[in-house]
């Protein structure tokens, strides 16, 4: 590809995000002839109109259209690629400031960035370890490490840890006095330890897969919680049925104390992922724990 059609593909991505000759000049520091002189040459070399041209306003043809379609990601990915290679020469510094449920802290974020900081002395870590999840335009964090449920899809997702499974867990001295459920549906007739994530937010339905078909259950019990710490309390107290993510309740399971049940029902799913707003202006701090958390995970 010659500079003159990169350059004029450029000039006529400019021109249908603008809307108009003059504007898409003044956003490429060239004048409003020089725009129209490389949309007729782009126009020439392709053999079609590409953009339609009224008193008020310019829109893209059909053709133009399909040409954008492809133009947009393509400059796109470019220009995140142009943007990374930027900060490689880079000694990363700054602060990052990171949302992070506990369990994740603990397993995913803590070991990496305890090393990074030590890699790289001028970067500073901070960690929000709220159970809600966090806003991050509004609560100005860089990023968080989220469940793949949990992702919004205007949100870039790294994955950086395992598939995770679900596990329903009791105490011992609760399933002698109470039964040991062995069909989801069975759990009605049982003390569940239910979680709400966030104060303003729902009680956390349980999920289980039955005949490959995932049945949510609404379960009621004597306490509604918002720290898998204390959940695993209740259930080492016997109040109940907890349910957590499998690496949560791995040390109490190996105790002998707490038993699994409905195993079965609880297939895996998508683990935790790291979760920011866009890859332009990424700092070199944050591209450097983008990186050191993806290659952790994979």
């Amino acid at each position: 590809m010659d500079r003159d059609l990169l350059g004029d593909l450029s000039t006529l991505l400019a021109v249908a995000e603008e809307g108009n000759f003059t504007r898409a000049g003044h956003r490429l520091g060239v004048s409003q002839s020089a725009v129209s002189h490389a949309i007729r040459r782009l126009e020439d070399r392709i053999g079609v109109r590409l953009l339609n041209r009224s008193a008020r306003k310019v829109t893209p043809t059909d053709a133009g259209d399909q040409l954008l379609a492809t133009l947009r990601p393509s400059f796109q990915l470019l220009g995140n690629r142009i943007e990374e290679l930027r900060t490689l020469g880079e000694r990363p510094s700054g602060l990052v400031r990171v949302t992070s449920g506990a369990p994740a802290t603990r397993d995913i974020l803590w070991p990496v960035v305890s090393q990074l900081v030590r890699d790289y002395p001028e970067v500073r870590i901070e960690i929000s370890t709220e159970g809600r999840l966090s806003d991050l335009a509004e609560d100005r964090f860089d990023c968080a490490i989220r469940l793949g449920e949990h992702l919004s899809p205007d949100m870039i997702a790294v994955p950086v840890g395992p598939r995770l499974e679900m596990a329903a867990v009791a105490s011992v001295d609760y399933l002698a006095r109470r039964g040991t459920p062995v069909h989801p549906d069975a759990l009605e007739a049982h003390d569940c330890l239910l979680m709400r994530h966030r104060a303003d937010g729902p009680v956390y339905d349980w999920e289980f897969e039955i005949g490959g078909v995932e049945v949510v259950k609404r379960l009621t019990g004597p306490f509604i919680l918002n720290d898998p710490g204390l959940v695993m309390e209740a259930v080492r107290a016997g109040h109940g049925i907890g349910y957590l993510p499998l690496p949560d309740v791995r040390a109490d399971l190996l105790t002998g104390r707490v038993r699994r049940v409905l195993a079965e029902f609880c297939p895996p799913f998508d683990g935790y992922h790291l979760c920011y707003m866009g890859r332009r202006n990424v700092s070199s701090a944050m591209r450097v724990l983008i990186d050191r958390l993806r290659a952790a995970g994979s």
